[in-house]
């Protein structure tokens, strides 16, 4: 059981690790915080925290350093984050602000929040399977190509491009968005999903005319509505993880993997249970059965319409845990407030 001053020294470790990246002895801890006990009886709770396997010493140094355990406890016991700047609460918002839809908010999300911490950034896409299809567009941009535009009423907008044989006309345009209109508007993505795949699995495909250019564009909102119920992950700062190659006693090899791969990072953010405040945090061997026992995942969720997703961050465990924590946080409910008014808006 660790005393309530024994917590103290602990904060006070991982602070002055994070901060310096050097062992913390007894005497730089008795010189820079406010104990008010002598250097022995700092020496004498190091050894407890050390027996509690909280603390470690690296090599020969008298000095220590905290364990993934020792984190977890340190994280497990924080009273307070640390608060944002106003400056950093402003540049959240001028960052978002103003974005074009919902991939351009994620996109903006991750590099604002990859700017603050100087971690990974990752946000998890909200699921859209039981979102509805509320509305389809044709536009023509000339040499057969139709842009296909979906909207759906959780916001999100996609856009892709349907090769067709012939160049149509005003009115087959009109005709031909009226036909893919009646077969995906109104219905759950999912539900279109199946009913544009029984459409086209029970006809033979024509080879001119609009019905060959209904058949192009039914088969490419087929491919941008499967994508739309599949979970995925935006990330910013990968290259973050060569510059903090340090903190890493192995190789970063498995980090770059998982976010290659998304995965593995898409499991483990959807495993993490949050607590009273919206946060959670998996540290260090708390990762093993992901492969990424020398990393630290923080997260919190964030609402899009009702369908729930997360926002966090990836890096070293010598991370700064209050300050990351309190980012992760504010940037989560910023989205939420901006999805939230976008909503309202429509």
């Amino acid at each position: 059981m660790v005393s309530e001053r024994g917590l103290q020294v602990l904060r006070a470790i991982v602070q002055d690790y994070v901060d310096t990246r050097e062992p913390v002895g007894s005497k730089a801890i008795v010189e820079r915080h406010a104990f008010g006990v002598s250097a022995a009886t700092i020496r004498n709770d190091m050894a407890l925290l050390e027996d509690e396997e909280l603390i470690a010493a690296p090599h020969t140094s008298s000095g220590r350093v905290p364990t993934d355990k020792g984190y977890r406890v340190f994280v497990d016991h924080l009273a307070d984050l640390r608060p944002l700047s106003p400056a950093q609460r402003s540049a959240i918002a001028s960052f978002l602000d103003g974005s074009g839809d919902l991939d351009d908010l994620l996109s903006r999300t991750v590099r604002a929040l990859t700017q603050l911490t100087g971690q990974v950034a990752i946000v998890q896409y909200p699921s859209f399977a039981r979102a509805n299809v509320t509305h389809v567009e044709l536009v023509d941009l000339g040499g057969g190509r139709l842009l296909v535009i979906v909207v759906t009423d959780t916001g999100r907008v996609s856009q892709r491009i349907a090769l067709v044989r012939e160049e149509p006309s005003e009115a087959d345009l009109a005709q031909l968005r009226a036909r893919v209109s009646s077969v995906v508007v109104g219905h759950l993505v999912g539900d279109a999903t199946q009913r544009i795949a029984d459409l086209l699995a029970a006809s033979i495909v024509p080879a001119t005319g609009t019905d060959a250019a209904a058949h192009a564009i039914l088969r490419v909102l087929a491919e941008e509505l499967e994508e739309f119920r599949q979970d995925r992950l935006v990330m910013a700062g990968a290259a973050t993880l060569a510059r903090r190659e340090s903190d890493f006693r192995g190789s970063i090899y498995p980090l770059l993997e998982a976010i290659e791969e998304q995965v593995t990072l898409l499991k483990l953010m959807t495993e993490m249970v949050v607590d009273a405040k919206g946060l959670a945090a998996s540290i260090g061997r708390e990762n093993e059965p992901f492969g990424l026992i020398e990393a630290s995942v923080l997260a919190s969720d964030y609402d899009a319409s009702g369908t729930g997703a997360r926002v966090g961050l990836l890096g070293p465990t010598r991370m700064d845990y209050p300050s990351h924590l309190a980012a992760v946080r504010a940037v989560a409910h910023h989205l939420t407030r901006m999805l939230e008014d976008d909503e309202n808006a429509r």
